[in-house]
């Protein structure tokens, strides 16, 4: 991985911007889904991107998916482990 305070960065930019779209209106779960549609929607353009043709894909297409899902379990569950151990904050 690249410089690792670059990469947090902008994580935090992110978080930051999903964290100013909730409000009365809006709820965390509303701004979670969009947020997730929007990854999916980035990742699945950075995927094809990498491929030639739309056969190609479709050749590696459980790859992809496999792949991008791996990553996002794996995060996940680091983060809930982390906010388990740290279960000190208040909503």
């Amino acid at each position: 991985m690249e410089n690792q305070e670059e990469f947090l960065k902008r994580a935090d930019a992110h978080i930051f911007l999903a964290n100013e779209q909730i409000n009365e209106e809006v709820t965390s779960g509303e701004v979670s889904a969009s947020f997730m549609y929007g990854m999916t929607r980035f990742n699945a353009w950075i995927a094809a991107c990498e491929f030639e043709s739309a056969e190609d894909m479709s050749t590696e297409k459980e790859k992809v998916i496999e792949y991008f899902s791996s990553q996002y379990k794996n995060m996940l569950e680091e983060h809930i482990n982390n906010h388990i151990e740290h279960f000190d904050f208040k909503k």
